[in-house]
């Protein structure tokens, strides 16, 4: 019983190690293809034809009895949260990948948690208490976090090791200078990525409670976004011949974005937070820059500077110290839940929450 009961601990520990990885293998490829010369627009769109086919398939297998019934309002908001959670995030994350490295996209994904709790502020879905310590540790770690991104962004610093690489020439200095400016481009992309992932995140929360279908919500997902993706890519490609597929390494990234980016990693994190909840996925995030960082120094060469280093660093601090003011206030609110008396404070955002699903829903 002891052993069977750790294993059961242990799987989904697992399993979201393998999604970090899956994740982090994806931009890499991605990174890899892309210096091969293969466009990111057309990448995205192909990446999410091939995904929303392989889960219409999967939903319409299994789920064609189950599922709820869709009405043109709800496909409307499905169109609208995958401008946010795939066109906008996707073209950003690719971009930034062209950009920067793996390395700094990991980095910079561990804002999400930070800006979730600014939206979910200004949208009034986050009790802003100045006399709690819990608020008071959420914004100072999403103020943390936005530092260490403005050091991982604006500061590369020497790299790992720079004691046995021999002073820059002065011919150097202009690819060194250019180097820095992709950096910062990279940089602010991913930010806006992160961004569009926090605001996909706040507003798909009451369709998920109409709608419980995830599959099937993510299958309409995939498919917006890939006939927005297309839109994108036929004003931004001017070259016919990128939309080529050729079967070498191009074909394989694809593939390989649409399998496990886009279906096993949905599912695993989907399995998990019903298992373990949100926060048990989200905690495994900064584990991705260590991984990011091993696979782009052995598969594509990248240098490790101290800034990313330091930079990282930094936005994990903050990050884990809004996912414990979080974790506190989860705990704290199923307690209350389960006396069955609500605090004042936690009436407000809880009523205004209903208040935005119901507009949402309506």
């Amino acid at each position: 019983m002891g052993v069977k009961a750790w294993l059961s601990g242990m799987v989904p520990i697992a399993a979201m190690v393998m999604v970090e990885c899956l994740d982090v293998g994806l931009t890499t490829l991605s990174k890899a293809a892309m210096s091969r010369g293969m466009d990111r627009f057309v990448f995205v769109v192909y990446s999410n034809a091939f995904a929303s086919l392989i889960l219409f398939s999967i939903s319409f297998i299994f789920l064609r009895t189950k599922r709820p019934p869709l009405s043109f309002s709800l496909l409307c908001k499905f169109f609208l949260l995958s401008l946010a959670g795939i066109t906008v995030m996707q073209n950003c994350v690719f971009t930034g990948v062209s950009y920067g490295s793996p390395t700094l996209g990991s980095a910079m994904s561990n804002l999400i948690p930070a800006f979730t709790f600014l939206l979910a502020v200004a949208f009034r879905l986050e009790n802003l208490d100045l006399r709690s310590s819990r608020s008071l540790i959420k914004i100072l770690g999403t103020l943390v976090s936005i530092s260490g991104a403005l050091i991982v962004t604006l500061y590369k610093g020497p790299p790992i090791g720079a004691g046995l690489i021999k002073s820059p020439s002065i011919s150097s200095n202009d690819h060194l200078q250019k180097t820095a400016n992709n950096w910062v481009i990279g940089g602010l992309f991913f930010a806006m990525a992160g961004l569009s992932i926090s605001v996909w995140n706040i507003f798909q929360a009451p369709i998920l409670r109409r709608y419980p279908s995830e599959i099937t919500i993510v299958s309409f997902f995939t498919l917006f976004g890939a006939i927005q993706c297309a839109a994108v890519a036929l004003i931004a490609v001017k070259d016919s011949n990128a939309w080529k597929l050729r079967p070498d390494f191009e074909l394989i990234t694809i593939i390989y974005s649409a399998v496990f980016g886009g279906v096993v990693s949905f599912c695993v994190q989907t399995w998990c937070i019903k298992r373990k909840g949100p926060v048990f996925v989200a905690i495994f995030k900064p584990l991705g820059i260590g991984i990011a960082a091993i696979m782009g120094v052995i598969f594509l060469g990248d240098t490790l500077y101290i800034g990313s280093v330091i930079g990282a660093i930094i936005i994990v601090t903050g990050f884990y110290g809004v996912m414990w003011a979080q974790t506190k206030e989860g705990e704290k609110g199923e307690a209350q839940e389960v006396d069955g008396l609500p605090s004042t404070s936690d009436k407000a955002p809880l009523l205004q929450s209903r208040r935005d699903e119901q507009k949402w829903s309506d």
